[in-house]
């Protein structure tokens, strides 16, 4: 585990691609200053760790039975390796050419079913025949490379491989049950597509197994039913009783000896957190291990392969047979039998483990990366269990577990995300004390009285050097040691706003060994050059408990055995003079009261300092005041306007905002509605206690939404009559941030709320009412038991450009949302596929948000009820789905209270963006121009002059981004058209032909003539934008001496259905030598405080491409580096494009 130390800036071939991108990061990747210190500390702390873990791995292969690991992860990390070295390691992870024997593994051609490669141990398991074992016979059905699969299994197998290789996400089928032909004996088939084509996992299945395979994932995921409405029942706020229930879980569904989640920490070292064992079984809990323990290579398979099954780490590995004309060995990232490394095999021996299963816990990516919009999700940490002897679990019940890891991620996302905003709270509260005590006192408040300080932060001192005098609180250094620390700060950090370590000797301070362990890591903060405030931490030794009642940190062990026991000891040696590491909350609460100090800390001498901090927090008052005024007049313009009914009440629950809509709708103008009672006058007595709830808890400050209430009318024709309302209750507050009342922003439901209720309570047939053109009958989908589509509206229709016959049959979870109807993310995915089988298991769900990109790439935001269907018997035989469309109006407000937030940023960002973007459109249409002026007009032209307009259509493409959240939070819209891919091509190559002139570079184009005839339906415009920027920036790298620029263009045809055709464009950009500058990449691919602007644009395109369903990929290989733009689109003439 590295120590970490930052100084704050001041203000001003798709799987090898795979083991290419781990490569990459850790040759590229460098860190920023302040205002990127969260992503690019986490970055250069993983990239660090491959290089200590391949050192680590090449000390284990040499040394054999003589390892030593309680040395080896002392070995000095700050030495580089060489490239070589760090591949050779990759492609032996992801590469080691073995599986383990409990199953055998086919890789097949995906267009011919050829084989081309298989696992030693296939004929034996499969019983089929081989050339060597009848070589008189030449028989084409012989299992060998070349021959088609297809002859291994029985007939009713070929018919489900076959549905499976023509999806479009072959892994939804997952697994497949299929039986030899020879043998007739039954297996899993576990598909997952690589690079050269289709790899088959078979494992042995059960034969009384067959009914909980048949419908595949489905039914796997029914098994985690029961286990994650535990995890959903439990209260909210203890992590640590949700980590507890879910190792119960897992071990009730596995039947594990030991299951325990394992957390990964911000250094990378790991730390048991919850453990449910067999009680004779020494415990772990408590144990911290070094980031050695599992390697950041494995921690990036993990995020592929979420689960992983050791079945027994002493069973020899079998080996894959290739075909000769591979260039290299299969990648088994992806596979279910893939063979446990020599280094990890003998840790598991050590530990009187036989067998493991090893699931990720997959959440959120940082702040940082989710105010830029992006998806990112982060591997928080794993679930592990062990198995004193060797163990195998069925794969749909693995399934299970992965699916239950899904459900434990979004709980404890949101665990994690109150925590974070209670810590938030605590931090705004003290701040906001300490900022009382400079009004009232002088700066040496914030460390004589109390809260200090030392209360802002974990820590074990603090001080303040203020006008040449030192304030201590806690454990800190001596006057004449922090007189020497500053010495060095002003030497070797003169030029920071203040510095973090989490050890002061590794940070380079000659004095750290004096410290002792009591002072270790240190966070100063700069108030001026004189002036400095100072947390102090002690060595991370005393913060670690050993969890097991019989054992002590201090025991003695083996330190030559890999052993969970030597591994905490070895974690101990490393953090000897290491304190606990700085987190990124501690940091931003540092530097905000930094910046608070700062202005009231000028010019002190001399000045009254309690004016002067008054003054700013004054000028902050007027400023904010301002600001506010702003909002409130739009947010009141909003509401008369709104043609929602919104309205408001005060502490009492009467009457004392009303807008038109609601008047409208209820009967009552403003000044009869004014002074009413919420409760007692307008709402029927059924829904008395759920709306005298919803008051309460949004008077406390706990916001409700999608509540679904009841309201009385007024007026003589519209007396007893009954509107259904559908509110977001938000708290009210004053500019002291109190709350004086609740604001209700509403949706009329009533058509669709009488029509539902008719539509679920009835006996009779509904397909009536599921296929009636009434414009009242909403959006309406529903699913079998094994949650198949079995109706899709015309509602339907309209609101997704998705027809019936496309959707019927096909799974909704992963299939229809997913590919279809793409999703915001794999956590909306989650949830829809949690409240499916809730439904289907007879728990309806009301009115959840839910979001989803129809076919034309339009994002939309829903409503979504989901209840059980049931037959004429009241039996459950599936589940019915509503949706209802989210009120623009709600939306609205919500951008408007969100606007004063976030607006600022995005228009630093616009225009330098639109400035850089507009630059490569416009070369374009130059050197189209120039060309014109030298020819006459001829066919030539013609191609020219369309060139030149479909670079303009970009240029007003780029104009239009002004609003840049559109991109970053996926709602840009796409107009979608048929176009050639030829004149794209031509288009992207003009917009670098006079930067290729000026650099002196020669164009290689490797497009064949043939495709540029491929008519296909997409955005035109904006797939000119994201290759031109890809293509532009490899033109403006290339070295220019003899240099050159490739463009090259592979498209890919695949038949997914009898009437849709969909081709998968490969673009490479190569140019030889080292290619785009790192911070550039870095940018594109990794910061949200970009540096550059074209790292800006690059940035944005990928967002771009990304909304398209595209991604690219930036390799560098030895000689060469290249872009790898992967699109898929549909050819134009399907013939159902979308619905009208």
């Amino acid at each position: 585990m590295a120590s970490s130390s930052r100084a704050a800036e001041g203000p001003n071939s798709h799987n090898q691609q795979q083991q290419q991108q781990q490569h990459e990061s850790i040759k590229n990747k460098q860190e920023e200053g302040h205002n990127q210190h969260h992503t690019s500390d986490s970055v250069s702390k993983a990239i660090a760790q491959y290089t200590t873990d391949a050192r680590l791995h090449a000390v284990f292969e040499q040394s054999g039975n003589s390892f030593d690991y309680s040395q080896s992860i002392k070995t000095n990390t700050t030495q580089s390796l060489p490239q070589q070295q760090i591949t050779a390691y990759l492609t032996k992870i992801q590469r080691g050419g073995h599986i383990q024997p409990f199953g055998c593994m086919i890789a097949v051609d995906e267009s011919t079913f050829r084989i081309l490669a298989f696992s030693q141990n296939a004929t034996d398991m499969l019983a089929v025949v081989t050339p060597q074992s009848v070589p008189s016979l030449d028989n084409p059905d012989f299992f060998r490379i070349g021959a088609d699969v297809r002859s291994l299994f029985m007939q009713s197998s070929l018919l489900l491989l076959e549905k499976a290789f023509a999806a479009r996400e072959i892994t939804l089928f997952n697994p497949i049950w299929v039986h030899s032909r020879n043998s007739g004996k039954p297996f899993y088939a576990i598909l997952h597509r690589i690079d050269i084509g289709i790899m088959i996992d078979l494992e042995p299945a059960r034969t009384e197994d067959p009914a909980l395979s048949i419908a595949g994932a489905v039914q796997s995921q029914k098994l985690a039913i029961r286990a994650i409405s535990r995890l959903q029942s439990l209260p909210g706020g203890d992590i640590k009783v949700l980590c507890d229930t879910v190792v119960d879980c897992v071990r009730h569904l596995t039947g594990y000896d030991r299951v325990m989640v394992y957390k990964f920490h911000e250094d990378e070292h790991g730390e048991v957190l919850a453990e449910s064992k067999r009680p004779d079984l020494e415990p772990y809990i408590g144990l911290h291990y070094p980031a050695t323990d599992i390697p950041q290579a494995s921690r990036f398979l993990f995020k592929q392969n979420r689960v992983r099954m050791i079945v027994d780490c002493n069973a020899k590995p079998v080996p894959v047979i290739l075909d000769k004309k591979l260039a290299q060995p299969l990648c088994l990232v992806g596979s279910t039998l893939r063979a446990p490394h020599g280094c990890h095999a003998q840790y598991m021996a050590n530990m009187g483990s036989k067998a493991s299963l090893a699931m990720a816990v997959i959440i959120n990516g940082n702040d940082e990366e989710a105010v830029t919009g992006r998806n990112s999700t982060r591997l928080w940490g794993l679930v592990v269990c062990h198995h004193t002897s060797p163990r195998s679990i069925a794969f749909p019940l693995r399934y299970a577990c992965e699916f239950l890891m899904q459900a434990f991620g979004l709980q404890l996302n949101m665990e994690l995300q109150l925590a974070s905003q209670l810590s938030e709270k605590r931090v705004l509260k003290t701040q906001t004390l300490l900022c009382d005590m400079l009004l009232r006192d002088s700066p040496i408040g914030i460390v004589t009285q109390s809260p200090s300080i030392m209360n802002l932060v974990k820590c074990d001192g603090a001080a303040l050097y203020y006008q040449g005098k030192y304030y201590q609180l806690g454990v800190t250094p001596t006057e004449s040691q922090i007189n020497d620390i500053i010495e060095w700060l002003l030497n070797f950090h003169g030029d920071s706003t203040g510095l973090s370590t989490d050890s002061l000797g590794d940070a380079g301070y000659p004095g750290a060994i004096s410290l002792g362990d009591a002072v270790c890591g240190m966070a100063v903060a700069y108030i001026t050059k004189k002036d400095y405030l100072f947390w102090f931490r002690s060595h991370t030794a005393k913060e670690i408990k050993w969890g097991g009642a019989k054992h002590h940190p201090e025991d003695k062990d083996d330190g030559q055995r890999m052993h969970p026991r030597s591994s905490f000891q070895a974690f101990l040696e490393v953090v000897k003079s290491q304190s606990l590491p700085w987190e990124n909350p501690e940091m931003d609460a540092i530097h905000s009261l930094q910046l608070i100090l700062r202005d009231s800390f000028k010019d002190a001498e001399g000045n009254n300092s309690k004016a002067i901090v008054n003054t700013q927090l004054k000028k902050l008052e007027l400023q904010g005041m301002d600001e506010l005024s702003s909002v409130t007049r739009e947010m009141v313009r909003l509401i008369e306007t709104a043609t929602a009914p919104i309205f408001a009440v005060d502490t009492d629950g009467r009457v004392n905002g009303w807008n038109a809509k609601a008047a409208e709708l209820i009967g009552l103008s403003v000044e009869e509605a004014m002074g009413k009672s919420l409760v007692n006058d307008l709402v029927f007595k059924e829904y008395e206690e759920v709306v005298d709830k919803l008051l309460y808890r949004a008077l406390i400050g706990e916001e409700e939404k999608n509540v679904e209430i009841k309201l009385r009318t007024f007026g003589s024709e519209q007396h007893k009559k009954a509107v259904f309302v559908v509110v977001n209750a938000c708290s009210s507050k004053d500019y002291r941030n109190d709350i004086v009342g609740v604001c209700f922003v509403g949706q009329d439901i009533t058509s669709q709320k009488i029509v539902m209720d008719k539509f679920v309570h009835m006996e009779g047939d509904y397909k009536a009412i599921v296929h009636s053109p009434n414009p009242l009958i909403p959006p309406i989908f529903a699913s079998d038991e094994n949650t198949n589509c079995l109706e899709w509206n015309a509602a339907m229709e309209k609101l997704t450009g998705w027809a019936r016959d496309d959707m019927i049959g096909k799974m909704l979870v992963g299939e229809v949302f997913g590919s279809f109807c793409r999703l915001k993310s794999p956590d909306a995915m989650t949830k829809f596929m949690i409240v499916l089988h809730n439904a289907i298991g007879g728990r309806d769900t009301e009115k959840i948000p839910f979001s989803f990109y129809d076919r034309n790439g339009k994002c939309v935001q829903v409503l979504l009820t989901v209840n059980k269907r049931v037959n004429m018997d009241g039996h459950i035989i599936g589940a019915f789905c509503f949706l209802q469309i989210v009120s623009p109006e709600l939306l609205q407000v919500l951008q408007v209270q969100s606007q004063p937030e976030n607006k600022w940023l995005a228009k630093i960002k616009e225009l330098p963006y639109i400035c850089h973007e507009i630059k490569n459109p416009l070369s374009g249409i130059r050197f189209t121009s120039s060309l014109l002026d030298a020819t006459e007009l001829t066919e030539d032209q013609k191609q020219f002059l369309e060139t030149s307009a479909a670079c303009e259509k970009q240029i007003l493409k780029i104009v239009k981004d002004a609003d840049l959240e559109r991109i970053e939070d996926g709602s840009l819209e796409f107009d979608k058209a048929d176009f050639f891919l030829g004149s794209v091509i031509n288009a992207v190559v003009s917009q670098v032909m006079l930067l290729l002139r000026e650099r002196g570079l020669q164009l290689i184009r490797d497009i064949p003539e043939e495709i540029k005839e491929v008519s296909l339906y997409g955005d035109q415009a904006r797939i000119q934008q994201v290759l031109a920027d890809f293509l532009f920036n490899m033109v403006q790298y290339a070295p220019s001496t003899q240099g050159w620029v490739e463009i090259h263009v592979r498209p890919i045809f695949k038949q997914m259905s009898e009437t849709i055709t969909n081709v998968r464009v490969e673009f490479r950009m190569a140019c030889p030598g080292d290619g785009l500058p790192p911070e550039l990449i870095q940018d594109m691919f990794h910061s949200s405080q970009w540096m550059t602007q074209e790292g800006l644009g690059l940035s944005m395109c990928r967002k771009i491409l990304k909304l398209m369903g595209g991604e690219v990929q930036y390799i560098r290989e030895s000689e060469r580096c290249y872009f790898l733009v992967i699109l898929e689109l549909p050819l134009s003439g399907n013939s159902s494009k979308g619905v009208d």
